[in-house]
């Protein structure tokens, strides 16, 4: 059950915190926010309203102009007060946002006024956890939080978005409202010791089947989410002055490696972000594959062969002006053996005329010209179609993070004895007793059965004015 320290506000989340909710630094316009108990109080000291009014008299939810001033009721900021009174805030506390203008002294101004008159300084997270202690959002929607603020794609946006208004949540319930039915099943079982009970064992049974296909489908959802929440990753792999460096340039639009005709310029990573129809994508130029003996450079492959590990898909780039070695020729079949799903050959340099037989004719390649630029459309359609097949893997309207995928995980750990015990002569206080146990699985999901330590970690995580 929860603990008694969760079951109502302790008096630390009611002190009154502020923060600055905007990205830190030089711009338009940034929003601070003060919440508690004191903060419409806090936020009169050091407000002059331009109606010469006091927040402390103003109805919830209205918007003031007027200045921030310091302790002396020097001006600081001319500024917008937006103030909310609890419960109807996002921390369920009383609420005062202020948009000022986002010079860093202004900011710093603001909060040391704050200060001063009695406020202290927000820590990572606190707003959404004290949104989640006056149940304004269970816990699935407060990580969501940090979902939306984080995501690469807009398939990751939509996603954490839905699951910020419950989707995850609403899952989950329907979970535990299934396995209450189990429960009641079970429990029913006690009265009619001595009638048959095969009823009750078929619905117990059709109940429990049933979640465990869910919690199949769900964990599915996690191994495949990976490109939705971090994006793509596309490593350029293939051996020495391949053109690499040159392709992962004209992708980028931009020239960010070093490209040289000495061989083996590339000696380490280089990676670089671009946004592409919705999707974050980073390109990975990597070292040139090759035998050799320098030891910065053998450094450097060795890095190239955990970037095939890690990417989604390959870029086998080689240089179809010249004749391939047989050492070249073994590195690039066993990339091709090993990675089939992930390469995308491309036999780069094809403005150099030449008589060479293609030592890969017999794979589905794309024939590109870096120097004339031919064939660099053809990659960025492919492109499109493979990161959409990708996507296609998911079809989940939420995201689940390694705590959520433990806890089912959990979940599904606890169950499974419950069909072994219905096929056996069954002991219904055992099949209770599992079930149970489940339940409080469904419940950590939500924050209910969470320690108060575990919810610190969690919040820890996010940033501050979060």
């Amino acid at each position: 059950m929860i603990n008694k320290e969760l079951t109502g506000v302790q008096c630390h989340d009611q002190e009154t915190i502020i923060s600055l909710c905007t990205p830190s630094g030089s711009g338009a316009i940034a929003l601070l926010r003060i919440s508690g108990i004191d903060a419409i109080n806090i936020a009169t000291k050091i407000s002059k309203l331009a109606s010469l009014k006091k927040l402390t008299d103003l109805p919830s939810h209205t918007i003031h102009y007027g200045l921030v001033v310091d302790s002396f009721g020097q001006k600081i900021d001319n500024v917008l007060f937006l103030l909310m009174r609890g419960p109807k805030t996002f921390t369920g506390q009383n609420t005062v946002e202020i948009t000022a203008h986002n010079n860093p002294f202004i900011i710093n101004n603001i909060i040391e006024s704050a200060l001063q008159a009695g406020a202290r300084l927000a820590q990572k997270g606190e707003f959404s956890k004290r949104a989640f202690l006056n149940k304004k959002i269970d816990l699935a929607q407060a990580e969501a939080i940090k979902e939306v603020i984080h995501a690469q794609s807009e398939a990751a946006l939509k996603a954490s978005l839905s699951q910020l208004d419950g989707s995850l949540s609403n899952e989950i319930q329907k979970i535990e409202t299934d396995l209450l039915k189990a429960l009641s099943f079970s429990e029913a079982s006690f009265e009619f010791i001595e009638d048959d009970q095969t009823e009750f064992d078929t619905q117990i049974s059709a109940i429990v089947n049933k979640t465990l296909k869910k919690i199949t489908h769900l964990k599915k959802t996690f191994h495949n989410q990976k490109q939705i929440k971090e994006g793509v990753r596309i490593a350029l792999l293939g051996s020495v002055n391949a053109g690499k460096s040159s392709l992962f340039n004209e992708l980028l639009k931009q020239k960010r490696a070093i490209v040289t005709n000495i061989p083996g310029t590339t000696r380490d990573v280089i990676e670089s972000g671009i946004y592409q129809n919705g999707t974050h994508i980073t390109l990975i130029d990597t070292a040139g594959l090759r035998q050799t003996n320098d030891i910065i450079e053998q450094e450097g492959i060795f890095k190239s062969g955990l970037e095939a590990t890690k990417a989604d898909i390959i870029f086998l780039v080689y240089d179809g002006s010249k004749p391939m070695l047989s050492s070249e020729e073994k590195i690039y079949k066993k990339l091709i053996s090993k990675y089939p799903n992930k390469i995308i050959l491309i036999k780069n340099k094809t403005d150099i005329e030449n008589k060479i037989s293609d030592r890969f004719s017999k794979h589905k390649t794309i024939s590109v010209s870096c120097k004339n630029k031919n064939g660099i459309k053809k990659i960025e359609l492919l492109l499109q179609k493979r990161i959409k097949k990708l996507f296609e893997k998911f079809d989940s309207p939420f995201l689940l993070n390694q705590r959520q995928y433990n806890t089912l995980i959990s979940l599904e750990q606890k169950l499974q004895p419950v069909m072994q015990l219905l096929q056996e002569n069954v002991a219904y206080e055992l099949v209770s007793f599992h079930l149970k146990e489940s339940l409080l699985c469904t419940s950590e999901f939500s924050g209910k059965t969470i320690n108060e330590k575990a919810i610190d970690d969690i919040f820890k995580t996010f940033c501050v004015g979060k």
